[in-house]
């Protein structure tokens, strides 16, 4: 059995030690394991290499992708698909195992469908937008760099009686935002799933300074209410608050994996390699209700995660 190993997408801390969970697993039933380099523009550029056990020693700590990753228009296109597909046969590919979010999950569904080679996607992604899953690999490691952030941002925001927007990834959903909200006591989340005015936050931030509140943090979603310091301007001119704006960017997607998303990629990579080995084909591995589950990768593309609406509200409730 040859499996293919590619990391696609957006890097998420953790997926180091699903590499390692992974040809560890697979080299302990007999497989032989080859690294896609560049994701899958290198299944397009015929990017392979082997992996060991010995190749993935000292990376569980690590973020990033030791092998790397891009966004590859090419692939979506059927010239794209049948250039993988011909390379993943010449390599005699027997099975695929990518790590990725949705758009990660869709692209392995589609090469799939045209190779003929059947995958496993093992979710990872900070934004932990996956249908049919609670958490993927990075989500928790995100989750903690932005609080960490934002509790030293706080410490300014009383002492100067500030307002703070502070921008969190994710272009079209809103589960970073609302989950490091509620963990770093923010007074907003804004996300793109729920519409608010920045009228109607403005007059929050003045009722709130009405009993005694005078600092405020908003954690807004890159994709929610546009550009951060267009927002802070129009909310000073309506409040007479002193705002400030911190993006944080592309430290939520690297940095060390938090021991819970090191333990997840272990137990992710190694169900995966289970999954090969039952001959389960097109699965989707992740958390569910507190157990690692493998779920139905077309019904997985057919469905949209929906946000914890008790949770987005519980942000507003504890605000006051």
């Amino acid at each position: 059995m040859n499996i293919a190993v590619v990391t696609s997408g957006g890097d998420a801390p953790g997926m180091n030690a699903a590499i390692r969970a992974v040809v560890r697993a697979a080299s302990g039933q007999g497989f032989r394991v080859l690294g896609v380099e560049k994701g899958f523009l290198g299944l397009i550029e015929n990017l392979f290499k082997p992996l060991t056990p010995r190749d993935v020693s000292g990376i569980i700590n690590t973020g990033g992708s030791i092998l790397k990753s891009s966004r590859c228009e090419l692939f979506k296109t059927p010239e794209g698909l049948k250039k993988a597909s011909e390379n993943l046969k010449s390599q005699k590919v027997d099975w695929v195992i990518a790590m990725g979010g949705d758009g990660s999950m869709r692209g392995a569904a589609s090469l799939s469908e045209a190779s003929g080679i059947p995958v496993t996607v093992i979710a990872s992604s900070i934004d932990n937008d996956i249908a049919g899953i609670d958490e993927t690999i990075g989500f928790d490691s995100a989750v903690n760099t932005a609080v960490e952030a934002i509790d030293k941002i706080r410490d300014t925001a009383v002492t100067y009686d500030r307002v703070f927007i502070v921008e969190v990834m994710g272009r079209s959903r809103g589960f970073l935002a609302v989950e490091v909200a509620l963990a770093s006591g923010a007074e907003f989340a804004i996300i793109p799933e729920y519409s608010i005015t920045i009228e109607e936050i403005a007059k929050r931030i003045r009722q709130m300074g009405e009993i005694g509140k005078k600092s405020s943090i908003i954690v807004k979603a890159e994709g929610s209410l546009g550009d951060p310091f267009e927002m802070a301007s129009r909310i000073r001119g309506l409040t007479g608050y002193d705002l400030r704006v911190t993006v944080l960017g592309y430290i939520q997607r690297g940095g060390v994996p938090t021991a819970r998303s090191r333990n997840l990629a272990c137990l992710f990579g190694s169900y995966a390699v289970e999954l090969v080995v039952e001959g389960k084909e097109n699965r989707l591995v992740g958390l569910k209700d507190g157990r690692v589950v493998d779920a139905d990768i077309e019904e997985s593309c057919k469905r949209v995660k929906e946000i914890d609406e008790k949770k987005y509200r519980l942000v507003n409730i504890l605000a006051i």
